[in-house]
Protein backbone atom coordinates (compact mmCIF):
# COMPACT_ATOMS: atom_id res chain seq x y z
CA UNK A 1 0.00 0.00 0.00
CA UNK A 2 2.98 2.09 0.77
CA UNK A 3 4.56 1.83 -2.57
CA UNK A 4 1.44 2.45 -4.25
CA UNK A 5 0.56 5.51 -2.68
CA UNK A 6 4.70 6.78 -3.51
CA UNK A 7 3.62 5.67 -7.00
CA UNK A 8 0.74 8.14 -7.32
CA UNK A 9 2.44 11.21 -5.40
CA UNK A 10 5.32 10.25 -7.93
CA UNK A 11 2.92 10.91 -10.42
CA UNK A 12 1.25 13.94 -9.31
CA UNK A 13 4.59 15.70 -9.22
CA UNK A 14 5.62 14.52 -12.34
CA UNK A 15 2.38 16.12 -13.91
CA UNK A 16 3.07 19.66 -12.04
CA UNK A 17 6.50 19.52 -13.64
CA UNK A 18 5.14 19.11 -16.80
CA UNK A 19 2.69 21.33 -16.25
CA UNK A 20 5.14 24.07 -15.39
CA UNK A 21 7.25 23.21 -18.46
CA UNK A 22 4.73 23.85 -20.96
CA UNK A 23 3.95 26.93 -20.00
CA UNK A 24 4.64 30.05 -21.58
CA UNK A 25 7.61 31.70 -20.94
CA UNK A 26 8.81 35.61 -21.38
CA UNK A 27 11.40 35.89 -24.14
CA UNK A 28 10.25 32.81 -25.85
CA UNK A 29 8.07 32.59 -28.99
CA UNK A 30 5.05 31.01 -29.69
CA UNK A 31 2.74 30.17 -32.55
CA UNK A 32 -0.58 30.88 -33.76
CA UNK A 33 -2.78 29.55 -35.79
CA UNK A 34 -6.33 30.45 -36.44
CA UNK A 35 -8.98 28.20 -38.26
CA UNK A 36 -13.03 29.40 -38.52
CA UNK A 37 -12.48 32.99 -40.11
CA UNK A 38 -11.90 34.25 -43.81
CA UNK A 39 -8.23 32.72 -45.23
CA UNK A 40 -7.28 36.30 -45.68
CA UNK A 41 -7.62 37.03 -41.97
CA UNK A 42 -5.98 33.36 -41.39
CA UNK A 43 -2.70 35.02 -43.13
CA UNK A 44 -2.74 37.73 -40.96
CA UNK A 45 -3.22 35.86 -38.01
CA UNK A 46 -1.31 32.75 -38.62
CA UNK A 47 2.30 33.93 -37.42
CA UNK A 48 5.03 33.52 -34.44
CA UNK A 49 4.44 35.89 -32.02
CA UNK A 50 7.05 36.91 -29.35
CA UNK A 51 6.55 37.29 -25.78
CA UNK A 52 7.73 40.44 -24.81
CA UNK A 53 9.59 41.30 -21.64
CA UNK A 54 6.27 42.16 -19.68
CA UNK A 55 4.47 38.65 -20.51
CA UNK A 56 2.57 40.28 -23.73
CA UNK A 57 1.61 38.76 -27.21
CA UNK A 58 0.81 41.77 -29.50
CA UNK A 59 -2.33 40.42 -31.97
CA UNK A 60 -3.55 41.99 -34.80
CA UNK A 61 -6.99 43.47 -34.35
CA UNK A 62 -7.07 43.38 -30.96
CA UNK A 63 -3.66 44.42 -29.46
CA UNK A 64 -1.71 43.37 -26.46
CA UNK A 65 -3.00 39.86 -24.78
CA UNK A 66 -1.40 38.26 -21.68
CA UNK A 67 0.64 35.22 -22.24
CA UNK A 68 3.02 34.86 -19.80
CA UNK A 69 2.56 31.99 -17.64
CA UNK A 70 -0.52 30.54 -19.34
CA UNK A 71 -0.53 27.29 -20.92
CA UNK A 72 -1.10 27.34 -24.42
CA UNK A 73 -5.01 25.98 -24.32
CA UNK A 74 -5.63 28.55 -21.93
CA UNK A 75 -3.96 31.56 -24.61
CA UNK A 76 -5.85 29.73 -27.02
CA UNK A 77 -9.14 30.30 -25.28
CA UNK A 78 -7.91 33.83 -24.08
CA UNK A 79 -7.41 34.89 -27.55
CA UNK A 80 -10.56 33.30 -28.44
CA UNK A 81 -12.73 35.05 -25.99
CA UNK A 82 -10.94 38.61 -27.34
CA UNK A 83 -11.88 38.25 -30.41
CA UNK A 84 -15.45 36.51 -29.99
CA UNK A 85 -15.94 39.89 -27.13
CA UNK A 86 -14.96 42.65 -29.59
CA UNK A 87 -16.58 41.38 -32.39
CA UNK A 88 -14.25 40.54 -34.82
CA UNK A 89 -14.24 36.82 -35.30
CA UNK A 90 -18.07 35.09 -35.07
CA UNK A 91 -16.68 31.61 -34.15
CA UNK A 92 -12.67 31.22 -34.32
CA UNK A 93 -10.98 28.27 -33.12
CA UNK A 94 -7.10 29.39 -31.97
CA UNK A 95 -4.29 26.66 -31.55
CA UNK A 96 -1.03 27.62 -29.49
CA UNK A 97 2.20 25.91 -30.22
CA UNK A 98 5.29 26.97 -27.91
CA UNK A 99 8.77 27.21 -28.66
CA UNK A 100 11.43 24.94 -27.37
CA UNK A 101 13.62 27.94 -28.58
CA UNK A 102 15.88 29.26 -25.27
CA UNK A 103 14.94 32.98 -26.70
CA UNK A 104 13.37 35.06 -29.54
CA UNK A 105 15.58 36.25 -32.28
CA UNK A 106 12.31 37.64 -34.12
CA UNK A 107 10.87 40.85 -33.15
CA UNK A 108 7.86 42.35 -35.14
CA UNK A 109 6.52 45.54 -35.47
CA UNK A 110 2.94 46.58 -36.24
CA UNK A 111 1.74 48.11 -39.25
CA UNK A 112 -2.05 49.38 -39.36
CA UNK A 113 -4.25 51.58 -40.46
CA UNK A 114 -4.71 52.02 -44.30
CA UNK A 115 -2.54 49.51 -45.47
CA UNK A 116 -2.84 46.68 -48.12
CA UNK A 117 -1.85 44.06 -44.99
CA UNK A 118 -1.89 45.12 -41.49
CA UNK A 119 -0.52 43.15 -39.17
CA UNK A 120 2.91 42.13 -37.32
CA UNK A 121 5.86 43.01 -39.53
CA UNK A 122 8.85 41.25 -39.52
CA UNK A 123 11.43 43.79 -37.63
CA UNK A 124 15.09 43.82 -39.03
CA UNK A 125 17.86 45.69 -37.71
CA UNK A 126 17.98 48.89 -39.89
CA UNK A 127 14.22 48.88 -41.14
CA UNK A 128 13.33 52.31 -41.52
CA UNK A 129 9.46 53.93 -41.15
CA UNK A 130 9.08 53.42 -45.43
CA UNK A 131 10.06 49.96 -45.75
CA UNK A 132 7.59 48.69 -42.73
CA UNK A 133 4.80 50.50 -44.65
CA UNK A 134 5.86 48.81 -47.48
CA UNK A 135 6.75 45.11 -45.80
CA UNK A 136 2.72 46.08 -44.97
CA UNK A 137 1.94 45.75 -48.92
CA UNK A 138 1.98 49.68 -48.86
CA UNK A 139 -0.64 52.33 -48.33
CA UNK A 140 -4.00 51.39 -49.90
CA UNK A 141 -5.50 54.51 -52.10
CA UNK A 142 -7.31 56.00 -49.21
CA UNK A 143 -4.30 55.70 -47.09
CA UNK A 144 -2.51 59.05 -46.83
CA UNK A 145 1.50 58.87 -46.77
CA UNK A 146 1.37 62.83 -45.40
CA UNK A 147 0.77 61.71 -41.65
CA UNK A 148 2.11 58.18 -40.95
CA UNK A 149 2.03 57.88 -36.39
CA UNK A 150 4.59 56.22 -35.27
CA UNK A 151 3.72 54.88 -31.36
CA UNK A 152 6.56 54.08 -29.47
CA UNK A 153 6.20 53.29 -25.44
CA UNK A 154 3.32 55.27 -25.81
CA UNK A 155 4.41 58.10 -27.36
CA UNK A 156 2.95 59.35 -30.68
CA UNK A 157 5.02 60.78 -33.79
CA UNK A 158 4.08 61.74 -36.96
CA UNK A 159 5.75 62.01 -40.48
CA UNK A 160 5.50 63.29 -43.98
CA UNK A 161 6.16 60.05 -45.66
CA UNK A 162 6.60 61.88 -49.39
CA UNK A 163 9.91 63.48 -47.82
CA UNK A 164 12.82 61.56 -47.77
CA UNK A 165 14.30 62.59 -44.41
CA UNK A 166 11.15 61.05 -42.97
CA UNK A 167 11.34 58.06 -44.45
CA UNK A 168 14.89 56.88 -42.76
CA UNK A 169 13.50 57.46 -39.54
CA UNK A 170 14.24 53.93 -38.08
CA UNK A 171 11.71 51.97 -36.11
CA UNK A 172 12.32 49.57 -33.16
CA UNK A 173 10.70 46.22 -31.96
CA UNK A 174 7.49 46.31 -30.67
CA UNK A 175 6.50 50.00 -32.69
CA UNK A 176 3.04 50.33 -33.85
CA UNK A 177 2.95 52.22 -37.22
CA UNK A 178 -0.62 53.61 -38.56
CA UNK A 179 -1.41 55.20 -41.94
CA UNK A 180 -4.17 57.32 -41.61
CA UNK A 181 -7.05 57.62 -43.90
CA UNK A 182 -6.64 60.34 -46.55
CA UNK A 183 -8.73 63.89 -45.60
CA UNK A 184 -10.81 66.07 -48.00
CA UNK A 185 -7.88 67.46 -49.37
CA UNK A 186 -6.69 64.32 -50.66
CA UNK A 187 -3.75 64.41 -47.75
Amino acid sequence: MKTIYLLILGLLAMTGWADAQSRIQVGRAIEIRIQGVPSEEMQRVNNTYPVSEGGYIRMPFIGNVRAAGMSPNALASSIESRYKSEKIYTNPTVQVFASSDETVAEYIVTVGGQVRRPGPVKYQRGLNLYNAVQAAGGATEFGSMYRVKLIRNGKLRQYDLTETQAKGVLVKPNDTIEVPQKNIIGR
